[in-house]
């Protein structure tokens, strides 16, 4: 019998953004904004923003196929989203997670803080690469608000 080592994980991101709750929880729901700063260009990405609704991206890393595919439980409009998700690489299953976003209003703009509760199925990503992945989203979020800012 081979043994496999699964790995559990919770990390937590907070972020201040200069638009108010609402404004950002917008970019979080409307599917042609959160496909510009979370799925990138090259990307398909799908998004029915309900609760019992499902978001799905599908793109490429180093030639392999990612799919990331979330079902959302809890919405409070301007407060919070919590999502269940997958992220497979090819066939194979690599990760399943519970996502909670929370919108807190502060200092003029909004305090984001994500967290993530990860299992991390062996052979595939690793915790430290989903933080990353996930700070660099939140990073591509801020250039939108403030692009979107721009164009008043």
């Amino acid at each position: 019998m081979t043994t496999t080592e699964i790995t559990h994980s919770t990390f937590t991101l907070e972020r201040h953004y200069a638009a108010p709750p609402a404004t950002v929880f917008s970019a979080w729901a409307d599917p042609s904004v959160k496909a510009r700063w979370f799925a990138g260009p090259d990307a398909e990405h799908e998004l029915d923003f309900r609760v019992g609704g499902r978001e799905r991206a599908i793109g490429r890393h180093d030639g392999t196929v990612l799919t990331f595919e979330a079902h959302y439980q809890d919405i409070v409009p301007g407060e919070r989203i919590v999502s269940c998700s997958t992220l497979s690489a090819g066939d194979a299953l690599s990760t399943v997670s519970i996502t909670t976003v929370e919108f807190v209003p502060d200092a003029g703009g909004t305090r984001l803080v994500l967290t993530e509760q990860g299992t991390y199925l062996p052979g595939h990503e690793q915790p430290a690469w989903r933080e990353q992945g996930t700070a660099s989203q939140l990073d591509a979020l801020a250039a939108e608000l403030d692009a979107a800012a721009t164009r008043g």
